[in-house]
């Protein structure tokens, strides 16, 4: 007969008895072991597993994020064609000839054929700033301009060849105009050099407009976060928290939407803001997330403070290939650590340290830095259908969007600014 060891196991209240019942209470020969018992054993430790799954899985959900779509290509105001596009040549990537790097080591290039008469004297390139610059070229004497422009010159040249080759690609063909951002745009002989690039451009047929992004470069990386965010957001909440995450640099702020002022966005701008030049201490993955943990905390504390009306979402630029889940597949190698790892997820690291704002559940979307800072410039490009961004900063980041269709007390918004009439 079965032992009562054995029935006194399979009574457990994960198995109702009764479902065993029939197969095992049935004469036995003496010596002989019930046919069914290993696979009835395997059975119970399957069910006892599903069990625990199915515990495991409600206390992840518990200390999971939100489920959101990150580095969607479908965004409310636009749609985005490409983003991070790599263009390949012997020596490395077709991008490299424009990163801000480059225009230093042009500019490091003529200094030296100058010799003694070289702007700035004993300073190392490296170590001179963009105010610097923009001052040799306003106020220096006609060697030293000289100097600058032919820099200039040389790196518009460079910029007008990324370009071009970037719209001979089939994501970037029809792109009608491209906004140039990143931190080099802050200086002056940057503006000039945008424009130089255009007209270079045009010389080869190429018909694109270059400007320069409207935002300071702090700024628009910020700014742009606020497209991330769910339009139901808007009717309740007056700011967001905006992250931009650079090679060098990881900015975080609070971003005021000014509905009141402009519908369309326009009028957004950065409240407050915190910088920190990781870039300096090369720290590992974990604490350059801790320490832009602590930033949004800050950041969040003053919110409380002043009464502003914080909504709980994060919206957040980062370089690379983002995945819906919100890892990311390539492109983060100028980051601190591996981001790219399988183990590491940035949505859920912030989120775990900022579970809730203002007592209500936080929501973090992540999209490509580039997406984010080119976003900024979505109320101005109602007048075009494809255009595009450029990020000039440790690399060369790019994202190419379609306007959308928005909705009518919208597209009234974008006539009224204009200067246009109509219903």
């Amino acid at each position: 007969m079965v032992s009562s060891r054995f029935i006194t196991r399979i009574r457990s209240p994960a198995l109702p008895y009764s479902r065993y019942c029939a197969v095992y209470f049935m004469p036995l020969r003496q010596g002989t072991r019930p046919p069914l018992r290993r696979s009835l054993t395997d059975e119970y430790e399957q069910d006892t597993m599903a069990e625990k799954n199915r515990d495991n899985a409600a206390r992840s959900a518990s200390d999971a994020p939100p489920a959101v779509a990150h580095g969607s290509p479908t965004l409310t105001a636009v749609t985005v064609d490409a983003s991070n596009s790599q263009m390949r040549e012997e020596d490395g990537f077709v991008g490299d000839r424009a990163r801000r790097a480059a225009f230093f080591q042009s500019l490091d290039r003529w200094r030296e054929i100058a010799g003694d008469a070289a702007p700035l004297g004993e300073t190392a390139t490296a170590d001179i700033s963009k105010r610097q610059i923009d001052d040799v070229l306003m106020e220096g004497d006609p060697v030293e301009q000289a100097v600058i422009l032919s820099a200039v010159e040389e790196y518009a040249g460079e910029l007008a060849t990324v370009v071009r080759r970037l719209l001979r690609t089939k994501e970037w063909r029809g792109t009608e105009r491209i906004a140039i951002g990143g931190g080099l745009k802050a200086g002056r002989f940057a503006e000039i050099a945008i424009a130089r690039a255009e007209l270079i451009a045009r010389s080869h047929d190429t018909e694109i407009e270059l400007r320069p992004i409207r935002h300071h470069p702090d700024e628009a990386g910020l700014i742009g976060a606020v497209h991330l965010a769910p339009s139901w957001m808007f009717a309740n909440f007056g700011e967001i928290l905006a992250v931009d995450i650079g090679g060098t640099n990881i900015r975080a702020g609070i971003v005021r939407l000014n509905l009141d002022k402009a519908e369309d966005l326009s009028k957004a701008k950065v409240r407050t803001s915190q910088i920190w030049r990781h870039g300096d201490e090369d720290p590992k993955r974990d604490m350059a997330i801790e320490r832009l943990a602590k930033m949004l905390k800050d950041l969040v504390g003053e919110a409380e403070e002043e009464k502003l009306s914080l909504a709980p979402f994060i919206g957040v630029g980062c370089p690379g290939v983002i995945q819906p889940d919100g890892s990311i597949a390539a492109g983060a190698q100028n980051l601190p650590g591996n981001w790219e790892s399988s183990r590491f997820n940035l949505p859920a690291a912030l989120w775990q340290a900022i579970p809730e704002i203002g007592g209500r559940e936080t929501t973090v979307v992540v999209h490509n830095d580039a997406v984010v800072q080119g976003l900024s410039e979505v109320p101005l490009m109602q007048d075009v259908t494809h255009w595009g961004v450029l990020t000039i900063g440790t690399g060369l980041g790019n994202a190419r969007f379609t306007t959308r269709a928005r909705p009518n007390d919208e597209r009234k918004a974008v006539r009224r600014k204009n200067g246009a009439g109509g219903d």
